[in-house]
């Protein structure tokens, strides 16, 4: 499939020496969404202003389904539309006017002559489109330079919203918009994706690429130095993209552990020593030079036995949950098969037995009964049932009240209707999760009740709250210390996590308990 837009080798250059872009290469396909990302001074801006037509490349190429585009181009004669940082209005024109303008329908529609607006027609567009977005002018009559900034960018979303572009490019807006606006703009991404627009998408908000994204092209000064589908890197690799740091692979296994950090810290330590001994080498000869390769050596070694380490424990996890399955299989198929069998064959002798015999037999096999819902219970411990058929709602679901009964504490469990099916690895570690969050709570919290929340906060990443009204954790909270108690509970969790590129937060609630935290990246749902 041929690309909507294809940018080649591209540079800029301004002035005789200030070089801000450098030969930038890549593609955009229809109905896709292409993050820029990049620091400050990156170029993302002064790319978009190349490709809306507002500034010349000092060379390179740049073609729109194939088609070469010459210098200083009208984008909205080529379906191209441009949402700018900051918005580009007509202070002079009113709401409505600033919205249709140079687009205007009216009479008559061979635009070859002067076009009569129909106000009451684009009044009516208008307040529409508005509604869309989510906002509604009092006066559609007022002059746009009496609109506070983040009302005139809502203007400016609105005036791309009158056509249905090829190509739509937007130089990070969010600056100027609240929350809830910086969200709808995003649903709004959404939707134009859905509908085959191309979308170039430059941000500073990795949140905001991570949500609605399908590829994102990192800039640094002005180059091209990582191209990544976004559902196969995580918000560490982006940055270590941008900034430039040597540990560009690097996702640790274990950030949650102290001593992971202090490691880290020596290293980073290290690499900054580095950089002041390289400065001076020339006069401290080759003992100094000797001892930057020692501690440049020693910090690729740790880097690299972490990574080892990350692998070793993902093979481990997929191997236990593989062991699991099949030993949860084993069980239902023949223990309890073999169990019910036996409790059939005692009714069968019960039936022909005299009374104190049948008493016994009958408290023989209520005894094989209990015995039969135990190892269902561990079955579902090892390996939900549900979570294969009916997906990770019905399996939380079904744990939480069986837990429930069992430790006699109540659960409010609020798992959001948006949640959709994920991959399996992801489904089974939040699963893990909570069984082990909730066996934190059941064995330390000395609680009463408990809270599980779980919602997607975008369509790339979930939420899972687990919060409870017990004693809370100690002053001096510690990990480490955990772990040399032999209590590898949250130890587990926080792994997990990390494994997953996610985040993970403890902390006391303010009035009495613990709230835990898990924030997951996961693929597109």
């Amino acid at each position: 499939m041929n690309p909507l837009l294809k940018i080649q080798a591209l540079s800029k250059t301004f002035g005789d020496s200030l070089q801000v872009l450098q030969k930038v290469s890549f593609d955009v396909h229809q109905g896709e969404v292409v993050g820029l990302a990049g620091t400050s001074g990156a170029g993302k801006s002064v790319l978009t202003s190349i490709l809306a037509g507002f500034e010349s490349p000092s060379s390179g190429e740049i073609f729109l389904e194939g088609e070469k585009l010459i210098n200083h181009w009208q984008p909205r004669e080529l379906g191209i539309e441009i949402i700018h940082q900051e918005p580009e209005l007509v202070d002079q024109l009113d709401i409505t006017s600033n919205i249709f303008l140079g687009y205007e329908p009216g009479w008559p529609n061979n635009r070859r002559w002067q076009v009569v607006p129909d106000n009451t027609r684009m009044d009516q567009r208008a307040s529409e489109i508005l509604e869309k977005i989510g906002f509604r002018f009092p006066n559609l009559r007022e002059e746009v330079k009496n609109l506070p900034a983040e009302q005139r960018q809502i203007l400016a979303i609105a005036r791309v919203m009158t056509r249905e572009p090829r190509l739509l490019i937007i130089d990070d807006p969010s600056d100027l918009l609240s929350i809830r606006y910086q969200e709808k703009l995003l649903e709004l991404i959404t939707e134009w994706r859905s509908l085959s627009t191309a979308v170039i998408f430059a941000s500073d908000n990795l949140d905001h690429l991570f949500t609605v994204t399908d590829r994102i092209v990192v800039l640094r000064n002005g180059e091209v130095v990582d191209r990544v589908k976004t559902d196969e890197t995580t918000r560490e690799k982006l940055v270590s993209s941008m900034v430039g740091t040597r540990s560009e692979n690097l996702t640790p296994a274990i950030w949650a552990l102290d001593r992971y950090y202090r490691a880290r810290q020596q290293a980073e330590n290290l690499q900054r020593q580095q950089g002041f001994l390289q400065k001076d080498l020339q006069t401290q000869g080759n003992l100094n030079q000797q001892l930057v390769e020692e501690l440049a050596i020693q910090v690729r070694a740790l880097d690299e036995a972490n990574l080892s380490l990350q692998d070793a424990q993902r093979r481990l996890m997929t191997e236990r949950e593989q062991e699991r399955k099949h030993l949860a299989r084993e069980l239902h198929d023949q223990v309890i098969q073999d169990l019910l069998g036996t409790n059939y064959q005692i009714e069968a002798v019960e039936a022909s037995a005299d009374e104190e015999l049948s008493r016994s037999l009958a408290e023989i096999r209520a005894s094989i009964r209990n015995m039969v819902d135990d190892v269902r219970r561990i079955c579902g411990d090892l390996r939900p049932p549900t979570i294969d058929s009916l997906g990770l709602s019905a399996a939380i679901n079904s744990h939480v009240r069986d837990w429930s009964n069992r430790t006699g504490i109540q659960v409010e469990l609020n798992i959001s209707p948006k949640l959709s099916r994920l991959p399996e690895a992801i489904e089974l570690s939040v699963f893990r999760i909570v069984q082990e969050g909730l066996n934190n709570v059941w064995r330390h919290a000395q609680a009463q009740k408990a809270q599980i929340i779980l919602e997607p906060t975008s369509p790339r990443t979930l939420l899972l709250t687990i919060q409870d009204d017990g004693v809370g954790l100690p002053e001096n909270f510690d990990l480490a210390v955990l772990s040399a108690g032999g209590h590898y509970g949250v130890l587990g969790i926080s792994e997990r996590v990390a494994l997953l590129g996610g985040r993970l937060q403890l902390k006391n609630r303010p009035t009495q308990g613990t709230t835990m935290q898990v924030e997951i990246p996961h693929p597109r749902a």
